[in-house]
């Protein structure tokens, strides 16, 4: 068991995939000679040589070059630098990649990834700050990845690279430096599974990426004051894991989501609006929500991270849930 940095863990992914396959390779905006943004593609071009390529910078270009290369038979791993510029790739993430399996009559797949770095943290400014991932698990045919520590960085991401479909795989930038054990055996874990990361009575609380440690604050915060909250993070946004989640319901009988997102129209949104229907008899409150407000992402460290949800905004929903 070593003790390594959430950074790291990807690189480890990336290297483990390209000694493993051959189809796979790596490319996107200054990930070989320079690593990466992050550092995540650290030393992997020394290791690997053309397979980890830089390109010009043209998301749009970038994008369908992967989508073609991956109906060939390859298995591109595709960096974008930062979540706010998906913007340029739509249409050939949205129209092209996950439509061609149901197009062609599942004769096709696309088995690409897509990398990219969503959340604030670090003053970076609302164009390279923002959680966009909703938009994608609205796309029948994507999904949805967003890892909250090393060991599942890892893990997801090695299932994501062998998974036949397109897979957006979602980092949070101020996790990168981050660290965590990762076993020696560098175990992968399946798409589609939560993780529970506490257990308690009074309240689940479902969440991922950031947000996980934002909210295991407020549960040790919230034990001091007698209420135990139950922790999942979903780790998988698109499928997420429905049976879980109801499960912890069963047991706290209220249900309270946690994203660094925008508040309105999100990841929430739909999980309330699920377990609403087929969990109603389980609870014993209304499905409540903490997330961003729906304003862009200031650039004001101040104003920042009063954007960003902490542990106090967790401890009063809690509170108001269990009143």
């Amino acid at each position: 068991m070593a003790e390594v940095r959430f950074a790291k863990a990807v690189s480890l992914a990336l290297a483990d995939a390209l000694e493993q396959d051959p189809a796979v390779f790596l490319f996107g905006e200054d990930i070989a000679t320079a690593g990466g943004p992050f550092g995540a593609t650290r030393g992997l071009y020394e290791q690997f040589g053309d397979r980890v390529r830089d390109t010009p910078i043209s998301e749009a270009a970038l994008a369908n070059a992967a989508v073609g290369a991956a109906l060939s038979g390859l298995k591109p791993v595709l960096e974008i630098m930062f979540m706010d510029f998906m913007t340029l790739t739509m249409d050939a993430l949205v129209n092209q990649a996950a439509k061609a399996r149901y197009m062609f009559g599942g004769q096709a797949s696309v088995p690409m990834v897509v990398r990219t770095p969503h959340g604030g943290g670090i003053s970076a400014g609302p164009q390279h700050s923002q959680c966009l991932e909703a938009w994608f698990a609205h796309v029948p045919g994507l999904k949805v990845v967003c890892p909250s520590n090393p060991a599942d960085a890892y893990g997801l991401l090695r299932s994501a690279i062998s998974d036949p479909d397109p897979v957006i795989f979602v980092e949070n930038k101020a996790l990168y430096a981050m660290k965590g054990e990762l076993a020696d055996s560098r175990e992968i874990i399946p798409l589609g599974k939560a993780r529970l990361v506490r257990t308690g009575k009074d309240a689940t609380v479902v969440c991922y990426g950031a947000a996980v440690h934002t909210v295991e604050k407020a549960a040790s915060q919230l034990a001091e004051q007698g209420l135990e909250i139950e922790v999942l993070d979903l780790r998988s946004i698109q499928p997420w894991d429905e049976a879980a989640v109801m499960a912890s319901l069963t047991r706290t009988h209220r249900l309270l989501i946690v994203h660094e997102a925008v508040e309105a129209f999100g990841v929430g949104a739909e999980i309330a609006a699920r377990i609403g229907d087929i969990g109603f008899d389980e609870l014993d409150a209304p499905i409540l929500r903490v997330a961003a407000p729906f304003v862009p992402v200031p650039f004001a460290p101040s104003l920042e991270k009063a954007y960003q949800p902490d542990a106090a905004a967790v401890i009063a929903a809690v509170h108001k849930l269990c009143a």
